[in-house]
């Protein structure tokens, strides 16, 4: 990653990342946190739709197929939809520790153009942890997990309590989630960063 900013680089009394013992299983699909959420909801028309799987360690897998309503240029996806896939795979690592947590700061690098109708690969790992802080970083793949690096994002996480929602978000959305008859989808809902 090119010039990534000091508030990215973790202290160095940071602490190496544990995967906590109730997180999903290598290999397990983590599924949409939220209906409605833009990254991997399936109540978004145009969202991406990510499919994240839990990895080995603290890391995670997920890939989406760019569509005609991603691009910018034409032709090419639109480099904020390259981000929120980034942001969308960095968010779903907090799974794997168990807690809730949102975008600090996110820094990406575009390394090539993604064509619509490519399938974008991401491969992602949280690289430390201090306090509150979650450090991790995400890489995107064009065609392949092998094939060439299109884009590279270092992101910083932040722990919150589900209170975070609730005080900030919009209370017809925030009361629909919360009465949700499913405890499993209803908890979901607050899990990842929106």
């Amino acid at each position: 990653m090119s010039g990534t900013s000091a508030a990215l680089k973790p202290p160095a009394d940071a602490v190496k990342p544990v995967r906590h013992p109730d997180a999903p299983a290598p290999g397990e699909l983590l599924g949409a946190h939220y209906e409605h959420c833009f990254g991997c909801g399936d109540g978004q028309p145009h969202g991406l739709h990510l499919q994240a799987r839990a990895g080995e360690g603290v890391g995670v897998t997920a890939e989406f197929t760019v569509q005609a309503a991603h691009q910018g240029a034409p032709g090419l996806a639109h480099g904020g939809v390259l981000a929120t896939a980034l942001d969308e795979t960095l968010g779903s690592l907090n799974w794997l520790l168990r807690v809730i947590a949102v975008t600090g700061r996110l820094e990406t690098d575009f390394v090539r153009p993604v064509p619509v109708d490519t399938v974008l690969f991401l491969d992602a790992e949280i690289t430390a942890v201090h306090g509150r802080k979650i450090y991790s970083r995400a890489t995107g793949r064009i065609g392949s997990p092998e094939g060439p690096v299109a884009v590279r994002a270092e992101a910083l996480f932040i722990e919150v309590k589900v209170d975070h929602f609730i005080d900030n978000g919009r209370p017809a959305e925030i009361q629909a989630a919360m009465a949700d008859p499913d405890q499993v989808r209803r908890a979901r809902a607050f899990e990842v960063n929106p």
